[in-house]
């Protein structure tokens, strides 16, 4: 069957959550605390020769998946997702933003992790038909959206170490409020001394659950010393800035210039990432991605030339940050205030998102 002819069937949930319920739900959303009706899923096969196919697309229940112990994805890693978001506008209709720099980023994924490679028009499709059904669940409060969690797993039976020839992809969403809750304001980051996030040659680029369940013992002693997020350094490299646990990070310079770590084969190339790049651009800003290190950090933020700093991610969107804390130093203050061209790009981009902003550059796809 080819992909063109693969049509999602329905199955769908007789126990949906009532009004009542979905209302109280949106009213205080959080984040990634609730979930919606549906999933959609699309199976894939191969044979002892490498060849398979996407099959059985179809939307079904949200519930537990069904999976043999002896499921590759429990022995030997085999998992990548994707993080996006939908957003009502104000005439109803659903958007959301960029999803095939998504589409495109799960098959960068899906090569290092040895997983087949999902078409975009199916990566699409699967969007499409779970927010057909469960567009109820999208919040219209300012700011707010139904993320949505595209993943892909290794659900063969085997013990051998090889690539799985059973395949689960699978779209979950989730009604989402502010990622770091209450009102916006900077930050506190703390910087792992003894942790890597990733190394040279390793998952670094690819958006795989190794990369976070590795960095969260870093986020615990993070969260220990009063801190939100963890950043991590490459020490190899003249203790270079790479990013945070699950953002990117950006500098602002008294002259003007937008710069963010390089992409170097470590670190995750972020959607919003790309889109604050784009932006700057726009602007007239000169952007610059290069390597930035620890010591020009804290020189500069001692000299006034780096006026300010922020982070970016499909969740968080874009966070001031207020001060970089260590067992040694403290660079930044917390009560630093949010600056200015951090809250106008937030502005601009968040615009864009949910309708308020002219979409010029056609960043935008309708999915409902």
């Amino acid at each position: 069957m080819s992909v063109s002819a693969l049509e999602f069937t329905q199955k769908l949930s007789t126990q949906r959550k009532s009004e009542e319920e979905r209302a109280r739900i949106l009213a205080d959303p959080g984040f990634g605390n609730h979930f919606t009706d549906h999933t959609a899923v699309i199976d894939y096969r191969a044979g002892e020769t490498g060849e398979g196919q996407w099959q059985d697309a179809r939307i079904e229940p949200y519930g537990p998946i069904a999976m043999d112990p002896a499921a590759g994805v429990l022995h030997y890693g085999q998992e990548i997702f994707e993080g996006l978001k939908a957003y009502r506008h104000q005439d109803g209709s659903i958007w959301t933003f960029r999803p095939e720099a998504n589409a495109a980023r799960l098959n960068t994924s899906a090569r290092r992790l040895a997983l087949p490679e999902l078409p975009e028009e199916l990566f699409l499709e699967s969007l499409r038909q779970l927010v057909a059904v469960d567009r109820n669940w999208v919040p219209a409060g300012d700011g707010e959206s139904l993320y949505l969690r595209p993943f892909m797993i290794a659900t063969e039976p085997f013990l051998g170490v090889r690539p799985a020839r059973e395949v689960s992809y699978r779209v979950i969403a989730s009604p989402a409020g502010n990622y770091f809750g209450g009102e916006l304001k900077p930050v506190s980051i703390w910087l792992s001394t003894k942790y890597a996030r990733a190394g040279r040659g390793g998952t670094g680029e690819a958006k795989c659950g190794g990369n976070y369940a590795a960095s969260l013992i870093a986020q615990m002693e993070g969260e220990a010393n009063g801190c939100k997020q963890v950043l991590f350094l490459d020490e190899f490299n003249d203790n270079a800035v790479e990013e945070l646990g699950g953002m990117n990070v950006f500098f602002v310079f008294k002259d003007g210039r937008l710069v963010t770590p390089a992409l170097s084969g470590t670190i995750l190339h972020g959607v919003t990432r790309n889109s604050v790049l784009q932006l700057g651009r726009d602007r007239g800003m000169q952007v610059e991605e290069r390597k930035i290190t620890l010591d020009e950090w804290r020189d500069g933020v001692a000299s006034g030339e780096i006026t300010e700093v922020f982070a970016c991610g499909t969740a968080a969107v874009i966070t001031p940050v207020g001060e970089l804390k260590s067992e040694t130093e403290t660079i930044g203050s917390p009560e630093a205030a949010a600056g200015e061209v951090t809250m106008s790009i937030r502005q601009e981009l968040l615009g864009i998102q949910t309708g308020a902003v002219e979409d010029t550059r056609g960043w935008l796809t309708r999915l409902a």
